[in-house]
């Protein structure tokens, strides 16, 4: 495999957020009893996620659709329909915890994430939306961030390339990988076989 030279700036702030939820686990129970559990850690966590989401989905409209303005989470929308739909479905996993989401999955209509409503609302009206910073939000999230980097990663990897690079040669550039949560496609991951 080659290495490709792109730096990775996004994904060592991925991990770092994921790393963050992961350390949360040992406290909240990820469960589908707990999801409506809210603190202020979930919060910070929801804040800094949807926060470098708005930073990635911008470069990554930028990647593929240049011509295009892509200046708020209305405008995100709009290109990612257009020109990478499967955005839209993936999944992410938990399998530790048996649970999975697909973040982005509002977008097939004409509605944003309920994740990221609930972000705004927790940035511009915390006294009275304290609760929406839960930990199914805080998850959508993070999903939402891991998703939107990988694809990030695939174009940008592409572009300095001049090549089509796979989803599977991407995960494998990003290194360490992900511990808690991946997306839920065989064709993003390298496997091998432990004998």
């Amino acid at each position: 495999m080659v290495t490709f030279g792109t730096q990775k700036h996004h994904w060592n702030y991925f991990l770092a957020i994921e790393n963050d939820l992961d350390k949360l686990s040992r406290y909240i129970e990820f469960s589908n009893e707990n999801l409506l559990t809210y603190s202020i850690e979930l919060t910070h966590i929801l804040l800094s996620a949807s926060s470098e989401v708005d930073v990635i989905m911008k470069q990554l409209c930028s990647l593929i659709a240049p011509s295009e303005h892509a200046n708020n989470i209305n405008d995100y929308k709009l290109i990612i329909q257009n020109n990478i739909p499967s955005l839209i479905n993936e999944e992410i996993t938990i399998d530790r915890f048996g649970l999975s989401f697909k973040p982005w999955i509002n977008w097939e209509g004409t509605q944003n994430p309920d994740w990221w409503g609930s972000y705004n609302n927790v940035k511009h009206e915390r006294n009275t939306h304290f609760n929406d910073a839960n930990l199914q939000n805080t998850i959508n999230a993070v999903g939402a961030l891991l998703i939107t980097v990988v694809y990030y990663y695939k174009y940008a990897f592409s572009k300095e390339k001049k090549q089509e690079v796979s989803f599977k040669d991407t995960t494998y550039q990003l290194k360490p990988g992900a511990s808690l949560m991946s997306i839920n496609s065989k064709e993003y991951y390298h496997f091998h076989l432990v004998l």
